[in-house]
């Protein structure tokens, strides 16, 4: 059994959707609008990004024994 994360199914399913969301959105903000308000999409993308990945870390380490 692998041991949890922070994030549950339902929160790492959505953050996956946020993620997915964002990074092609920031594209085609791009090409749309002449600032560089697009960029915000990346920044969010990248942050999503990190929490998933640190919620993987977290399931890949191996379950504390209880003595």
């Amino acid at each position: 059994m692998r041991s949890a994360g922070f994030l549950s199914e339902r929160q790492r399913r959505l953050a996956w959707v946020g993620f997915l969301l964002a990074a092609f959105q920031a594209p085609l903000a791009a090409s749309l609008i002449d600032d560089a308000s697009w960029f915000f999409a990346v920044v969010v993308a990248l942050l999503v990004a990190t929490v998933i990945i640190a919620d993987d870390a977290q399931r890949r380490r191996p379950r504390a024994e209880a003595e």
